[in-house]
């Protein structure tokens, strides 16, 4: 039987590959009657930053938060302005405003769309107290020159890595080239618990000791407490990860093979296909087209019932909800993001797609390119 329809997301696919060791570590943490800041958390944290070649990581209940809590432990506040880019999910501007500060948007590079470097000095005023560099569907930004101007300017650097777990440079880990790095497990990322969970990981131990203290009401010892939150990430969370920690590096490269194959069979439809720098390991948490008639494209799928989304159709300097009074600013213009806003389209891409899905998919594509001639080149 042929391919008739295709999903956006695999994380149901992955539970059934996983079942017996997702729901036994479940039943583990059932049965032992801890579920708040025990074992699986303490044991995911030292695998986690282990995994990723860090000294320390810390758990917590979201990826917004881990950005929001590291700003708070770092004394980014009120006054302060952080320089970060447009087009990314709400929340990495989001917790920069929660803290009290400024966010400073700079535009996206032309070929990755991550942060445009060259776009960095330009934004650096007396208040700026750090950049927030994002890694964009899976690409690592440009870190070594993202740390030379901070280093230049004394500026603290919090890498936003809610997409690219596993993902690498060239010659450079993430993680190895900034202050703080901020993790989101929401159950669509590469690395997906069953609802909301987050951390942060760093090779600054007093960093960590801080955040630790600000996930759990300021304490780190029952009954003592300073001013913190509520922030933690529940064991079941945890026990679900460890799981599925073993794997992501293996479900990396079935993303990049996903990603070879797709970029093969669209090679010819002058669409604009993602942009890997050489050197780079893009893990493609999203595989992510241009188009100008995206809005088009994406009805045609739907009808072949193909699920394609947008990621990210409206940014952030666009959207009407964005506090403007609390002063968030645009250094230059941002033609790029509002460009690229106009036109992303993300495909069917995971772990778990069928070779038939892909080529279904890239088939539509192609059979609705064929009646099109306003494609961008």
């Amino acid at each position: 039987m042929g391919v008739t329809k295709v999903g956006f997301y695999g994380h149901v696919r992955q539970y059934h590959n996983l079942r017996a060791d997702i729901d036994q570590a479940i039943h583990d943490v059932l049965e032992s009657g801890t579920y708040v800041l025990g074992p699986q958390v303490a044991k995911f944290e030292e695998e986690l930053a282990r995994d990723m070649g860090t000294k320390e990581a810390v758990g917590v209940n979201s990826g917004t938060d881990a950005l929001w809590l590291t700003f708070v432990a770092l004394g980014i506040g009120p006054g302060d302005e952080v320089i970060t880019v447009s087009n990314t999910f709400f929340a990495t501007a989001e917790a920069i405003w929660l803290a009290g500060a400024t966010p400073v948007f700079v535009d996206s590079d032309p070929k990755t769309r991550n942060i445009d470097v060259a776009k960095i000095n330009m934004a650096i005023t007396s208040r700026t107290k750090a950049i927030v560099p994002v890694h964009l569907y899976g690409l690592a930004a440009d870190m070594p020159a993202v740390a030379r101007i901070a280093r230049a300017n004394n500026l603290l650097v919090i890498e936003d890595c809610a997409q690219a777990v596993g993902a690498r440079g060239d010659h450079f880990a993430i993680g190895e080239l900034s202050d703080a790095v901020c993790l989101s497990f929401i159950i669509q990322k590469n690395l997906g618990c069953f609802g909301d969970g987050g951390a942060v990981v760093t090779n600054n131990r007093d960093l960590a000791t801080s955040l630790r203290k600000l996930r759990n009401h300021g304490s780190l010892k029952r009954s003592y407490h300073s001013i913190g939150y509520n922030s933690r990430l529940d064991e079941l969370h945890a026990a679900v990860l460890r799981v599925k920690l073993k794997h992501v590096d293996a479900w990396s490269e079935l993303r990049r093979k996903h990603a070879s194959e797709y970029n093969a069979l669209l090679a010819n439809s002058r669409l604009i296909l993602p942009y890997t720098p050489p050197g780079y390991e893009h893990v493609y948490h999203l595989y992510v087209i241009e188009c100008d008639d995206r809005d088009d494209l994406q009805a045609y799928l739907a009808s072949r019932d193909i699920v394609a989304l947008t990621h990210y159709p409206i940014a952030i300097h666009q959207q009407e909800g964005f506090p403007w009074g609390r002063g968030a600013r645009v250094v230059d213009s941002l033609t790029v993001t509002e460009q690229s806003a106009a036109r992303v389209l993300s495909l069917p891409m995971y772990p778990e797609l069928t070779r038939p899905e892909l080529q279904y998919t890239a088939e539509a594509i192609q059979s609705w390119a064929e009646s099109h001639d306003t494609m961008v080149r």
